[in-house]
């Protein structure tokens, strides 16, 4: 017998008329908002799938939108996010790809862009409930739901990165749950993907950024 939680059966606590295309969406938003860690200036949103299809009737652009802007998913401003971003000049567009085959029905592209000019590219899965799945970084394919602690790292794929990596964790006695490595090509841009049973500290990605070939340490957590 399969049992479910008691929040798969009433789903979250949020604004709009679906957990899927609606809260899914404002948690792919603010996810990517999160992975860039800086402020967006501009954002374009790519749609597939079934978000293609019902984005404005399911309220999943607004939804998208509020969360780039940091809005979690019960937040009054989500009706309001096409207002809000305007005031806060913050440039909008959306495109739908209803000819690209995708892994989920609900997915979308965020693609961001800071006053700085860093750019950054992120592909998420809605999967049910207001949870998400990370399936792509700047072209890069990978998997992971920031449902733990997690630490996402960019590295050049050489040896002795991985093992710099864990000896940092090992050092200050934390458990690595999951962890996982995605490259492109050899020797290439790759990500190690660390999810942890313990709260991470600061003090590990300050430790990780002293490495020459790791080049972005993102932590994600609460």
């Amino acid at each position: 017998m399969k049992f479910i939680s008691l929040f798969e059966v009433i789903g979250p606590n949020m604004i709009g008329p679906s957990s899927s295309h609606t809260a899914g969406a404002v948690a792919i938003g603010k996810m990517a908002r999160r992975l860039l860690q800086k402020e967006a200036c501009r954002v374009r949103f790519v749609l597939y799938g079934s978000f293609a299809r019902t984005y404005r009737g399911h309220g999943t652009d607004r939804a998208l939108l509020g969360g780039v802007m940091g809005y979690d998913m019960a937040d009054e401003r989500i009706r309001d996010a096409f207002f809000e971003a305007d005031k806060k000049g913050l440039a909008y567009t959306y495109a739908i790809d209803e000819e690209t085959a995708v892994s989920h029905p609900n997915t979308a592209d965020v693609h961001l862009e800071a006053a700085d000019g860093t750019k950054l590219s992120v592909r998420g899965e809605s999967i049910g409930g207001g949870k998400i799945r990370i399936t792509r970084i700047d072209g890069v394919e990978l998997d992971f739901t920031g449902e733990y602690a997690t630490l996402i790292v960019e590295h050049l794929d050489k040896p002795g990165v991985i093992a710099y990596l864990t000896a940092a964790f090992a050092m200050k006695g934390i458990n690595i749950a999951f962890m996982r490595v995605f490259r492109k090509e050899q020797r290439k841009t790759a990500y190690a993907i660390m999810e942890t049973d313990e709260i991470i500290p600061e003090e590990v990605v300050a430790h990780l950024n002293l490495h020459s070939e790791i080049s972005k340490v993102i932590l994600v957590q609460g």
